[in-house]
């Protein structure tokens, strides 16, 4: 209820908002923006403010100089595809994919023509969205999150918290990933839990309904610890997955802040809430004419490290002062 009611504060209160000083946006037409999401309401509603507030900095204003259509697969992506034909019927000039790639893979697959940002995909040229990071090619462009050495970091800063656990939970959702971006990551999960000396146990979970069976197979294989790949699936139900983490006493690294805000132990990756409000940098420069397939793809450059002491003493754990000295925020 919280995250719907900010979302809708947050829906309201842009509208009021004046152009801002030095503004770029041309005012002499009126840009329309698709705005491609696997679950608005249910999702955190920073990404989207982000993303707004990017535009506004640029001058763009609903309801005078910007017109945003938002498509909701209410959590269902099978539904994405089609929604993403919705918003290329109604003519708009640029899809923002969310969702990471699932939503980004199915606006391409819709459109050829219409252009194409995703704020946050895992590996793009990887997952086959963009032909290179320097050259996009095609009609899409946007920032990928995934630094190669981030599940093998995630890993390591989980053995440092726990250092007894010798068995790792590995959660990941197989269709937020292109067949060789899993490939890819689980061999470098695995070459890191090897070097740490753990044994990984690879979990799927495609949908909630699959939570509650993904954490008793980790009961049931004994994990001492758990890393959560990022996925909007995990993403829009932290809250659930985080409290299932509790109460088998799985410590976890995330890959996002809410989680630890949320009341997860660690999260550990790059800063979303940015990449968002750059993609309204994407869609600027799309609507003053740039080729999509001309503007490099951008790599996370920023990591944040936080922590949940309160969550370490419920598990009963000691965070070491090496640990807490490094991240950039301590939940007390």
């Amino acid at each position: 209820m919280i995250a719907r009611r900010a979302f809708l504060a947050a829906l309201g209160g842009s509208l009021a908002v004046p152009l801002a000083a030095g503004a770029q946006a041309r005012l002499d037409r009126v840009a329309r923006i698709g705005y491609l999401t696997l679950d608005l309401k249910g999702g955190d509603p920073r990404p989207l403010e982000a993303f707004r507030q990017g535009l506004r900095d640029l001058g763009y204003v609903e309801g005078k100089n910007l017109q945003i259509e938002y498509r909701d697969a209410e959590g269902k992506p099978e539904r994405l595809r089609p929604l993403a034909a919705e918003l290329i019927a109604l003519k708009v000039d640029v899809i923002v994919a969310t969702s990471g790639t699932a939503g980004a893979q199915a606006a391409k697959r819709a459109t050829t023509t219409v252009s194409i940002v995703f704020p946050a995909v895992a590996d793009p040229v990887m997952d086959g969205l963009v032909t290179s990071f320097a050259r996009p090619g095609g009609n899409l462009t946007g920032s990928s999150l995934v630094a190669p050495e981030l599940v093998a970091k995630s890993l390591e800063l989980l053995k440092e918290a726990v250092p007894g656990a010798s068995r790792v939970a590995l959660l990941l959702n197989p269709d937020s990933l292109s067949d060789q971006g899993r490939k890819e990551r689980l061999a470098g999960a695995n070459t890191a839990a090897r070097t740490l000396g753990i044994r990984l146990q690879i979990v799927e979970a495609r949908r909630p309904e699959d939570f509650d069976r993904a954490f008793s197979e980790m009961t049931k294989a004994r994990a001492e610890a758990l890393s959560v790949l990022a996925a909007p699936v995990f993403d829009n139900n932290r809250r659930r997955v985080v409290d299932l983490a509790a109460n088998r006493r799985l410590p976890a690294v995330y890959a996002f802040r809410w989680y630890v805000e949320a009341g997860g132990l660690i999260s550990y990756g790059p800063d979303l809430i940015e990449s968002f409000r750059r993609a309204g940098t994407y869609v600027d420069k799309i609507l003053k004419g740039a080729n999509p397939g001309d503007i490099p793809v951008e790599r996370p450059t920023k990591f944040e490290l936080l922590v949940n002491l309160k969550t370490a003493r419920r598990l009963g754990l000691t965070m070491p002062p090496s640990l807490l000295q490094r991240a950039d925020q301590v939940i007390e």
